[in-house]
C-alpha cells in the first residue's frame, strides 16, 4: 500500500476524532482476451486505494483516495464532510477471528491463460469451423486490510481466476451467440467450459416453434440467478427497514416451495470469506429452511436497528460507499432432486421450454417480470429439438419458486450463487 493504513489511523485519532476505521485494498489483474478466435489483448491493471471513515463530533465522514494521498489531507477532507451528516452512533468492531487464511487461491500465469484461451476456441472450431469465437481469461489478486481505533486488525489476500467463452454463429438472417464461464481459485482449464458451449450451439443446429402458454420451463442454473436475485434482495434487512421486502412479516412462515433451503457458505466455494467489510466474522446461516424464511441478514448498523445479532454480511461495494447489507455465497439445496442436470430435467417434460440467456432481468422486489429469451430450446417427449427465437416470458418470482416441478441435482456456480436447474410451472411464454 502506497498509504501506510497504521499512520492514516494515528493521525485520524490525532486530528480529534472520537473513532476511526481504515479500509485499505489493492488489486492486480492481468487479463487476456480473444477476439475473432484470435488472441487480442494483454493487458496489466494495477490499482489500489484507501478509504477513512471517522466521527468527530458525533458525526460520521467518509473520505478516499486511489494511489498516492497525503495522509493529513485525507483526514482533514474525511472532517470536513462530517460536518455535513447528522450525528451517527459509533459502531466499530473491536476483534474478529483468530485464526484464517491470509491467502486464497493459487496464481496462474498469462503463458497459461492464454494456452486455455487458444485451447477452448480450438476445441470450438473442431466442431464449428464458422464460428466466431471470443475467450477472456483473468487472474486477479484482491487484498484487503481494515483498521479501526477499537483495535481491529485484519486482511488477506483473495487470487481468483475467471474464464469465460462465447460462441456466435451466422447463418443466413440467423444469428446466434452463445456463452458459459466460470471461476476458480486457481487452476481452471478450458474443457468444462468449451463443452457447455458445445452442447449450446449442439441444441440450436434446427430453430423450433415455442411451446404454448402453459408449457412448463426449465431455467438452467446460469438463468435461475433472474430468481434467485430477488430473493437475495428480498431477505436484506436494509429492504426490512425501508417496509419494502414482501417479506416483512414473514419470519417463521412458508415463502416459497418447502423443497428449497437456502443457505451461507461462508468457508465454501470461490467466494468464502473469513469476515465481512467490516471485520464481522462471517457465519454459516440458513435463510430459508425447507422453504420457511429464517430471518434477515445485515450489516452491523442494519442488525442494531432491527434488534438481530450481526450476521457478517456487511459490504462496501466499493470504497465510496459504507457498510450495507450483502450476500456471499447463497447455496441453494433442493430435499427431492432429479440426479443430473438440463437434459435429465428436460427427459421428464412431454412438452417445455428450455430458458439460459435472457435479456432484461433487472428485475424489483415486487417479483413481476417479463423478458425476452436470449437463448432457449424446445423440450418436446424428453428432447430438446431446437432452439426457439422471438420468444417472451412473463410471470412472478414468488409465484415461480412456489410452483417448481422439479430439480436437477447438479449444482453450478454463477457468480456467488450455487444453484440447480429447475422446472417451473405457471409462467406465461408468448412468441411471434
Amino acid at each position: 500500500m502506497t498509504t501506510n493504513p497504521e499512520k492514516l489511523l494515528e493521525l485520524a485519532l490525532k486530528s480529534g476524532t472520537e473513532a476511526a476505521e481504515v479500509y485499505a485494498s489493492s488489486s492486480v489483474s492481468r487479463p487476456v482476451f480473444f477476439e475473432a478466435n484470435r488472441l487480442k489483448q494483454l493487458e496489466s491493471i494495477d490499482s489500489e486505494g484507501v478509504g477513512l471513515r471517522i466521527w468527530k463530533d458525533g458525526k460520521v465522514g467518509l473520505a478516499i483516495a486511489y494511489g498516492a494521498v497525503e495522509p493529513e489531507d485525507l483526514v482533514q477532507q474525511a472532517i470536513a464532510l462530517s460536518a455535513l451528516n447528522e450525528s451517527e452512533e459509533i459502531l466499530l468492531r473491536e476483534s474478529t477471528v483468530a485464526d484464517y487464511p491470509k491467502l486464497y487461491g493459487q496464481e496462474v500465469t498469462v503463458e497459461q491463460m492464454v494456452d486455455w484461451g487458444k485451447q477452448a476456441i480450438a476445441q470450438v472450431l473442431d466442431h464449428y469451423p464458422e464460428a466466431v469465437c471470443g475467450a477472456d481469461w483473468d487472474c486477479s489478486h484482491e487484498t484487503v486490510r481494515i483498521l479501526n481505533s477499537k483495535g481491529l486488525d485484519c486482511g488477506y489476500t483473495d487470487i481468483t481466476v475467471d474464464g469465460s467463452l462465447s460462441a456466435e454463429l451466422t447463418r443466413g438472417d440467423d444469428f446466434l451467440n452463445v456463452w458459459y464461464g466460470q471461476s476458480e481459485r486457481g487452476n481452471l482449464p478450458p474443457d468444462a467450459i468449451a463443452k457447455k458451449v458445445l452442447q449450446y450451439l449442439d441444441w440450436a443446429k434446427k430453430n423450433a416453434p415455442a411451446p404454448s402458454a402453459k408449457s412448463p420451463v426449465i431455467f438452467t442454473s446460469k438463468a435461475a440467478d433472474l430468481l434467485w436475485g430477488v430473493v437475495a434482495i428480498a431477505m436484506s434487512g436494509r429492504q426490512v427497514q425501508q417496509k419494502a421486502t414482501p417479506w416483512l412479516d414473514k419470519t417463521g412462515q412458508p415463502v416459497i416451495s418447502d423443497i428449497f433451503t437456502v443457505t451461507q457458505h461462508p468457508n465454501f466455494g470461490v467466494y468464502s470469506s473469513p469476515f465481512d467489510d467490516e471485520g464481522t466474522p462471517t457465519q454459516e446461516i440458513t435463510w430459508i429452511d425447507r422453504g420457511i424464511l429464517q430471518g434477515f441478514y445485515g450489516d452491523m448498523r442494519t442488525c442494531k436497528d432491527l434488534g438481530i445479532k450481526a450476521t457478517g454480511n456487511g459490504f462496501r461495494g466499493d470504497l465510496g460507499n459504507y457498510p450495507s447489507p450483502g450476500l456471499f455465497n447463497l447455496a441453494i439445496a433442493a430435499s427431492q432432486t432429479i440426479q443430473g442436470d438440463i437434459l435429465e430435467l428436460a427427459a421428464t417434460l412431454k412438452n417445455g421450454l428450455i430458458v439460459d440467456q435472457v435479456l432484461g432481468d433487472d428485475l424489483d422486489l415486487s417479483g413481476d417480470f417479463s423478458i425476452n429469451v436470449d437463448l432457449g430450446y424446445r423440450v418436446k417427449n424428453g428432447k430438446i429439438i431446437g432452439r426457439v427465437k422471438d420468444t417472451m416470458l412473463s410471470g412472478n418470482v414468488y409465484t415461480a419458486l412456489n410452483h417448481v416441478g422439479a430439480v436437477g441435482s447438479d449444482r453450478q456456480w454463477h457468480g456467488s450463487l450455487y444453484v440447480p436447474a429447475m422446472i417451473v410451472e405457471g409462467l406465461s411464454i408468448t412468441s411471434r
